[in-house]
């Protein structure tokens, strides 16, 4: 097992190379794709004379290439560490190269380990996040880095493993697509009252949920003439004629981008565990 240094000083190169636990491409209508030649060269410039061109050590800093704790360790988590450093290990902060060449350098160290899961962006992650806010008003619901809505779920943490063609199809078939437990609660009171929300609690006596509006509504199970979970999804059913496909493929980069940037905890640096 390698010490405390080892280990710290191994992620801090890994932190130094990536952002999420599946490498994002850049987005092909505004970036031209990070070839491993350009990969080859900032890995020179920057990591080389401290982990090897190889990545498999150097006289000042460990194996980062082949050592399993380093390559079973995950991208997420790691953006403040590649802009920052970590004070004491002799990790500098390497911010100044900004996303589009740490992402570069991390399917390059990928490749150097013999693996690399890299996902390609089908549209443009900027224009993804004005539908977001804007004209798809998916904010009205989901919250994404600290703004939007609360009544679904925070996106901000989208697993950033998800294939590209079921988050498409989550948008555009939400009926199909989604889990029982990610749809609507439908209730109806011995009085004849009718709510629709978003489960928030229940057992076997009781049931509480939050509409659209805000509110949270709690109910014992005696007081309902029916309960009706997960029938249907709250999410917009007319996506498709509301977006054009390349307005879909835009939103969707925007949801694999911020999955992909967002801090999370997780074990990723774990000695035991793998993610």
């Amino acid at each position: 097992m390698w010490h405390r240094y080892g280990v710290i000083a191994r992620l801090c190169i890994v932190l130094a190379m990536g952002t999420s636990g599946v490498l994002v491409a850049q987005d092909k209508s505004s970036a031209r794709p990070a070839g491993e030649s350009q990969g080859s060269d900032l890995f020179a410039s920057n990591c080389a004379a401290c982990h090897g061109a190889d990545g498999r050590g150097g006289e000042h800093a460990p194996d980062i290439a082949t050592a399993s704790d380093v390559q079973r360790l995950t991208d997420r988590n790691l953006i403040d560490i590649v802009k920052n450093g970590i004070t004491g290990t002799g990790m500098p902060g390497f911010g100044e190269l900004g996303q589009d060449q740490i992402l570069t350098l991390v399917t390059y160290l990928r490749t150097l380990q013999g693996k690399n899961n890299t996902v390609t962006l089908p549209g443009n992650a900027e224009y993804g996040q004005k539908l977001f806010f804007g004209k798809a008003q998916c904010s009205e619901c989901h919250m994404a880095q600290g703004k939007g809505g609360f009544i679904a779920s925070d996106l901000s943490y989208s697993d950033v493993n998800t294939n590209v063609d079921h988050l498409r199809q989550v948008i555009l078939d939400p009926e199909k697509a989604l889990p029982a437990q990610k749809k609507a609660v439908s209730l109806t009171t011995n009085t004849g009252q009718k709510f629709t929300g978003a489960l928030r609690a229940q057992d076997n006596f009781s049931i509480s949920i939050q509409t659209l509006d805000g509110a949270f509504h709690y109910f014992l199970k005696s007081q309902l003439t029916s309960v009706d979970i997960g029938s249907r999804s709250l999410m917009p059913h007319d996506y498709r004629s509301r977006l054009s496909d390349a307005e879909i493929n835009d939103l969707v980069s925007y949801l694999i981008r911020i999955g992909s940037q967002s801090p999370k905890a997780d074990d990723s640096s774990s000695d035991d565990d793998d993610e």
